[in-house]
């Protein structure tokens, strides 16, 4: 996946802003307010294509231990959150694409119901 299809997939989703909260390089894409996409563009342009997704605890350790390309959250809290390293040889972009889906919709989750009806409405 090229960095101008993950932006646009991203951007695509209800509710979905970019913002650099951190520095100039540091990437982050939130549904109302609240991250669940990041990712660093410095690291991307020299080849490692890496980006923190928040995740199911449970699922977040299976696909650690089925992945390579999946470890716990640079930067973040391990339970929670993977770095997926999407130009690794086991992380198709069917299986990107499903992991982006799966942390958009933790953090809709997440949201308090009044702002999961606002999102709703959009």
């Amino acid at each position: 996946m090229h960095i101008a299809q993950l932006r646009d997939f991203c951007l695509s989703k209800k509710g979905v802003t970019e913002h650099f909260p951190f520095d100039n390089v540091t990437l982050v894409f939130k549904v109302m307010n609240k991250i669940f996409v990041l990712l660093r563009i410095d690291k991307w342009e020299q080849g490692a294509q890496c980006v923190n997704l928040k995740c199911d605890p449970e699922k977040a350790e299976e696909l650690r231990e089925f992945y390579e390309g999946v470890q716990p959250g640079w930067h973040s809290n391990k339970k929670h959150w993977n770095t997926v390293t999407l130009n690794s040889k086991d992380i198709s972009q069917n299986l990107a694409v499903a992991l982006i889906n799966h942390s958009y919709d933790m953090v809709v989750k997440g949201l308090t119901k009044k702002t999961q009806v606002i999102l709703k409405d959009l």
